[in-house]
């Protein structure tokens, strides 16, 4: 375990790596160590991502004008630029064919 060696104000001094029965007997003030957590990430930002992800993915079908399904890309790729600032962003996402 990690744990922060703290002064007499419960300002950190020092971290050392070991068991709680070693900390306790040589220092005085101590915490463990818990390191900082990063905030969760916003949904629209998780979607926008998914959604550049998704326009990359499909970037491919852009000069293939002869695909069977070239009609239904570009719809669906339209769709995918369109969508931040639809009502229904960013809880539904576009489908291909839909």
């Amino acid at each position: 375990m990690i744990y922060e060696i703290l002064d007499a104000e419960g300002n950190v001094i020092n971290t050392v790596v070991a068991n709680e029965d070693f900390v306790s007997a040589n220092y005085e003030h101590y915490r463990l160590f818990v390191p900082p957590q990063e905030p969760p990430r916003p949904v629209e930002e998780v979607e926008k991502e998914w959604r550049n992800s998704e326009l990359k993915r499909t970037d491919w079908v852009v000069p293939v004008t002869d695909h069977s399904q070239h009609a239904d890309y570009m719809t669906y790729r339209q769709a995918l630029r369109d969508w931040p600032a639809t009502p229904d962003f960013p809880d539904t996402r576009p489908e291909l064919g839909v």
